[in-house]
Order: C-alpha cells, then sequence, then structure tokens
C-alpha cells in the first residue's frame, strides 16, 4: 500500500472540476476538505487500528453532506457547493488507488 500524499490528493481533487473553479481555491481550502474527510472517518471509527474498513464502509452521501455542512459554517470558504461532491469523490478515489 502506497502512502498517502496530500499534494496528490489535491491534484487528484483539482481534476475533478472544472479548471475555473479549481483556479477559485487555493490548496489550503484543498486541504481544508481533506482535513474535514479524515476528521468525519475517526468520528465514524474508520480510523481504528482493529476497524477492517474497507470501501463500503464509508457512506459517501453521509460524508458529502458532512462536507458541506462543515464549509457552510465556514463563511470565509470560497468553495461552490456544486464543487463538494465531486472534490470529495475524487479524494476517496485517490485513497483508492493506493490500495492498489
Amino acid at each position: 500500500m502506497k502512502e498517502f500524499d496530500e499534494n496528490q490528493a489535491v491534484k487528484a481533487m483539482r481534476k475533478a472540476i472544472p479548471s475555473e473553479n479549481s483556479s477559485l481555491y487555493d490548496d489550503d481550502e484543498l486541504l481544508n476538505i481533506i482535513d474535514i474527510i479524515w476528521d468525519w472517518y475517526e468520528d465514524q471509527g474508520l480510523l481504528d487500528i482493529d476497524a477492517e474498513a474497507d470501501d463500503e464502509d464509508v457512506n459517501t452521501d453521509a460524508l458529502v453532506k458532512h462536507v458541506g455542512k462543515m464549509l457552510s459554517k465556514d463563511s470565509m470558504s470560497p468553495v461552490k457547493r456544486e464543487d463538494i461532491e465531486p472534490l470529495v469523490m475524487a479524494e476517496l478515489r485517490y485513497e483508492q488507488s493506493l490500495d492498489e
């Protein structure tokens, strides 16, 4: 299994949305989304060492909703609502690619 690389995750996320939208977000905004995803994993118990979590354990709808909710609480976040799901799904695909 490969090591998680934030820079590669950010690149994958940028490819998932139109370039005009991607240019609106700096890397810190996308890293914030990654942090929100990993905090959600922790809250769901998916980071426990003994948890045999696989892709089926991740409720993507709930995760996308959670990321949207957290971003909506941040009045400074420039992330557009329509970009949230593609960004989250791109991050998840990047994680899955580490297992291949």
